[in-house]
Formats: C-alpha cells, sequence, structure tokens
C-alpha cells in the first residue's frame, strides 16, 4: 500500500496541463532520463508528443517490480488513454493491468505479445549492433571485445549476439567477454566493470545498461588506446574522443507515431516492428574519428546494412522469449522508393501508395 501512495504521490507531481480532446499519455520508465540512452530517449519522445500532438502527459520512474505494476494500475485507474512502459519487463504487468483496464492502451517497449490492450514495439537493435561490431571487429588490436549489460533481458542478449556476429563476420578469431551487473543504474559498477575487462585485454567496448553505462564512458577515458560504442542513443558526445559510433534507437519518433493513431482513433493492438529498414534503428559513425576506419571497412559495413534491409542478413536470432510477438508480424516487406522511413510494414506506411510488394523473409 505505502508503494502505491508513493507512486500516486509522483503521478499528482506531474498532473498535465489539459490536452487536444482529453487524451492523457502517460510514460514509466525503469531508471532515470538522465541516462543519456534508453529512458531519456523515452522521456524525449514524451515531450514530442506533447508538443506536436497538443497532448497531456505525465512521466513517473518504477524501478522494482512492485512499483512497476502499482504505477500501471495507477495511470489506468486514472483513465489515462496511451501508457508507455518504457521495456521488456514490464509486460506480465501490463497484462495483468490490462485485464481490469481495457479502454487503456498499454505500449511495451522491447515487448513480446500482443494481448487484450497490450502491445509491443519491437526494436531489433541487433542490427544496428552488428554494424557497430563489424567496426569493432576491423579495428580491434587486442582481438578482444567487451559488453557491459544491465540485466540479462532478451533484448539485451540479442543486441549483444548481433554485436558478437558483426565482430566475427570481419574478424572470425576475434574474442568477447561479458558483464551483467544485475542494475540499470550503479555507474561505479559499469566503471569497474570496464576496467575489469580492459585489464583482460578488451579494447572495443559496447554496453546496454543505460545509466550505469556512464561508469563504462568514464573507464574508456580513464584507459588509453580503448574505443567504446554508444547504444540506444548517439552517445559520441560522453567521449568524444573515444566514441567510435552508436546503435541507436530513435525512439521519439516509434512513440509520436503510436500516440498518433491514439490520437486518430485508429490504433489497435499489434506489434510494431522497427529496424534498419525503418529508419528508427541505425548505426551512426561518429564524424571526429571517421579516420580512423579504413575505406575498405567502410564499405563492408554498407554492404552488411543494405543486406539486413534487403533480410537477406540476420543480424542475430531473436532469443526464444520473444518469439512468440514474432508470429503477429507479416512478411518482411519492401519499401516504395520515397516512401516514409516510419514504414517498416504496410500498416504503418505513411507514403499514401498501394501495400508493399512482399519479399522473402
Amino acid at each position: 500500500m505505502w508503494r502505491l501512495v508513493v507512486v500516486m504521490m509522483a503521478l499528482n507531481g506531474c498532473t498535465p496541463a489539459p490536452g487536444n480532446g482529453g487524451i492523457r499519455v502517460g510514460l514509466i520508465t525503469p531508471g532515470s532520463i538522465a541516462d543519456a540512452a534508453w529512458n531519456s530517449g523515452a522521456y524525449q519522445g514524451l515531450v514530442l508528443i506533447r508538443d506536436s500532438l497538443d497532448l497531456a502527459v505525465s512521466h513517473v520512474e518504477a524501478r522494482t517490480p512492485a512499483e512497476q505494476d502499482e504505477a500501471l494500475r495507477a495511470y489506468a485507474a486514472q483513465g489515462y488513454d496511451l501508457v508507455f512502459a518504457h521495456g521488456f519487463e514490464f509486460h506480465e504487468a501490463a497484462e495483468r493491468v490490462s485485464a481490469q483496464y481495457p479502454g487503456t492502451a498499454l505500449i511495451i517497449t522491447s515487448g513480446r505479445r500482443v494481448q487484450g490492450n497490450v502491445a509491443p514495439l519491437i526494436f531489433r537493435l541487433e542490427e544496428a549492433s552488428y554494424l557497430a561490431g563489424m567496426v569493432a571487429g576491423g579495428l580491434t588490436r587486442t582481438g578482444v571485445l567487451g559488453f557491459v549489460g544491465g540485466v540479462e533481458l532478451p533484448p539485451i542478449e540479442a543486441a549483444y549476439q548481433g554485436w558478437v556476429n558483426g565482430a566475427k563476420a570481419v574478424n572470425p578469431e576475434v574474442r568477447s567477454r561479458k558483464i551483467y551487473l544485475n542494475s540499470f543504474d550503479d555507474a561505479a559498477a559499469g566503471r569497474e566493470a570496464a576496467l575489469a575487462l580492459a585489464r583482460v585485454g578488451a579494447d572495443m567496448f559496447h554496453h546496454n545498461a543505460d545509466a550505469a553505462a556512464l561508469g563504462v564512458f568514464q573507464a574508456v577515458k580513464e584507459h588509453p588506446r580503448v574505443y567504446v560504442f554508444g547504444a540506444n542513443a548517439d552517445q559520441s558526445k560522453l567521449a568524444p574522443e573515444r566514441v567510435l559510433g552508436s546503435a541507436i534507437i530513435d525512439l521519439p519518433r516509434a512513440f509520436l507515431l503510436v500516440a498518433g493513431q491514439v490520437k486518430a482513433g485508429t490504433w489497435r493492438p499489434k506489434v510494431e516492428a522497427f529496424g534498419l529498414a525503418s529508419g528508427v534503428v541505425r548505426y551512426d559513425p561518429n564524424p571526429a574519428l571517421d579516420s580512423l576506419v579504413p575505406a575498405s571497412l567502410k564499405s563492408r559495413v554498407q554492404a552488411a546494412a543494405d543486406s539486413i534491409v534487403a533480410g537477406t542478413l540476420i543480424a542475430a536470432p531473436r532469443p526464444a522469449s520473444m518469439q512468440a510477438g514474432l508470429g503477429h508480424l507479416p512478411q518482411r516487406h519492401r519499401g516504395h522508393r520515397g516512401c516514409s522511413p516510419l514504414c517498416p510494414l504496410c500498416p504503418l506506411c505513411l507514403c499514401g501508395k498501394k501495400p508493399h510488394e512482399p519479399a522473402t523473409v
């Protein structure tokens, strides 16, 4: 009960101003929006919804499973039209809440299936991580890669596998070491994990650890001749001379798409999936370090990106626990020339043309 009181106080502390049509949008993050990555991108999406669609918005942090369940119930009980529960770990709680409050659309970022009014946004970050891995595999001097994860969740493990597969495509002899922190918030632990990996030879780092990854960037800046790749956002500013590139999820664009459908009254529970073909997921190199990457390696990375978009290269197989959600997806489609980048699937096409030509998965 005391946790519910805390959540309700948090919601009341950011009571939204009236918006267009009375539609209200909530966001629950499992950590700080100051992480410069996963949670920060979600909050930017919420602000974009407010400013672009003139909808009332609210945000609350809920770190533990109990707090996450109670935050979902609080928003649904208050009659919010749309709630983004930001992470794979929210899925089961959202399904329980949806059974009692079917009028609230519950969107699980990196979720796994549709049930009731619960629907996932699937981001194939492994496709961007694969490209980052190719660069790491081509530039490593020691042949050892390091990865720091927050909690070992299926989408994080998929992105890690993409990173390793990309590196091995360029350098089959490369080895990878990983450490999971069991925390998305402990920057000190992130720093110590990165330093430990550097001591065993890792000179190329990747992560998926939210605020804890700030410690990884600190460790990289302290250690000579070591480089890092950002995750979930462009993180080159965190260590401009050490970040070779970032595997990015453009969360604001994806959030705006869903909120626009809710506002228009056209939203229906379905799987929304985004990979390199959508433009929502992408790999962005750091221009400041562009000279470190040979032209031949850049060409290989571009060719791999083209193959992933065409469906002829799978960056990494999805974990078994996420396969149910993929069963709702239609065949991979080719986009129209000039089509909006926000149309990885036919129902999302914004170009006004006929459905895309099916292609081989």
